[in-house]
């Protein structure tokens, strides 16, 4: 019961960060915040990810490598936000 709970706590900080309050406020949409939120998550399991590589005997550069990309692909999507994507198709 008690680890469920650490789950809802980081995604109420997420949304926090993700600026939920702001589309109340200024009556936009929420996809943003949803997105920002998703963008969050992927940069927290990247770092999880490099933590695990810096515990792990076995597979550390598989962790590290995991780790920096999610990483990457979170920095890829904030720059894609704010409408400067690093990467154009």
């Amino acid at each position: 019961m008690l680890s469920g709970i650490k789950y809802v706590y980081i995604t109420v900080f997420f949304a926090l960060l993700a600026g939920f309050f702001s589309p109340l406020i200024t009556g936009y949409s929420f996809d943003l915040v949803i997105i920002g939120v998703i963008v969050l998550f992927v940069g927290l399991g990247g770092a999880i990810l490099v933590y695990k590589a810096a515990t792990s005997e076995k597979r550390r550069m598989i962790y590290l490598g995991s780790g920096f990309a999610l990483i990457t692909i979170s920095l890829i999507f904030i720059y894609g936000i704010m409408g400067k994507p690093l990467i154009t198709f």
